[in-house]
């Protein structure tokens, strides 16, 4: 008996390079970010590496949709090629698409306080922002205007507890997030000196370095807090000092909302008289 061979179905070239041009892609973004985070590059040279591997994952999505037509006319192989590039690309497009969306939606600031009329200011900060980043000085009137129409709820935070507790509360939650302090002064002296802390946050997928400033004053009924989160570059900072502020200011009242522990002072037992015995006492 003789058997027939049946020739391998053909494999589609634009599939097999759809999937080798998206392996590139993910390999090129993985570098791309570790070179952003590490800070190896300038912010320019880094961010436009990281385009770049951005546009290949593109590259790798067209030739995949490419690939799928030429699979479906000629009934090639290749599928399982072209639907891995297929979801490496998007994969690695989806948070830049995300992030695009919210741009469109939400003002192009980058500075955002609680206090607009008097921020709290970067001092130590200042020494050490490079050249090229943003002043440390805010942005002024038109973006307190926009943060005011976007973030409303961006307000100082009045609380009753006094000015020493509201700055322990502020360290403890900035010390808590692992934020670099730079500079901390705490409320002190006669003339209740504010309490200053200055501490550099890092953006969790590209870690870039954004400023961090909080201001403790005191106040008729006990103290006021205010925050300021900057960043370093961009014109648009897609909400993120925005939510920084936020979430500190809700860490910090949660913090104060929450009653220590009462140390329990040990008090020596108290020493109970022995009755006295009449007559002569029994020996044994």
């Amino acid at each position: 008996m003789v058997r027939r061979r049946i020739a391998d179905q053909p494999t589609s070239r634009l599939a097999i390079w759809a999937w080798r041009v998206a392996l590139f892609s993910l390999a090129a973004t993985f570098i791309a970010v570790i070179v952003v985070r590490s800070g190896a590059l300038d912010i320019v040279p880094a961010l436009s590496t990281l385009a770049g591997a951005l546009a290949v994952a593109v590259v790798a999505i067209l030739l995949a949709c490419a690939a799928g037509i030429v699979i479906w006319r000629e009934g090639v192989g290749g599928i399982r090629h072209a639907v891995w590039a297929l979801v490496i690309g998007f994969a690695l497009i989806g948070y830049p698409l995300y992030a695009g969306v919210k741009a469109y939606r939400l003002p192009a600031i980058y500075d955002v306080t609680t206090d607009p009329i008097d921020p709290p200011r970067f001092e130590a900060i200042a020494r050490l922002r490079p050249r090229d980043a943003h002043p440390v000085t805010y942005a002024g009137l038109y973006s307190a205007e926009l943060q005011r129409a976007a973030y409303s709820d961006i307000e100082p935070d009045l609380t009753d507890s006094s000015p020493q507790e509201a700055y322990a509360a502020a360290l403890k939650v900035i010390t808590k997030r692992k934020w670099h302090i730079v500079d901390a002064r705490p409320p002190q002296g006669q003339a209740q000196r504010e309490g200053h802390i200055e501490a550099v946050a890092h953006t969790m997928i590209l870690g870039f370095r954004d400023d961090v400033v909080v201001r403790v004053r005191p106040a008729p009924d006990g103290s006021r807090i205010d925050v300021r989160s900057a960043s370093r570059y961009g014109r648009h900072d897609l909400g993120t000092n925005a939510a920084r502020v936020r979430d500190l200011i809700s860490d910090i009242d949660d913090v104060l909302a929450t009653p220590e522990p009462d140390k329990e002072k040990k008090q020596p037992p108290a020493k109970t008289a022995q009755p006295a015995v009449k007559g002569r006492s029994a020996t044994r």
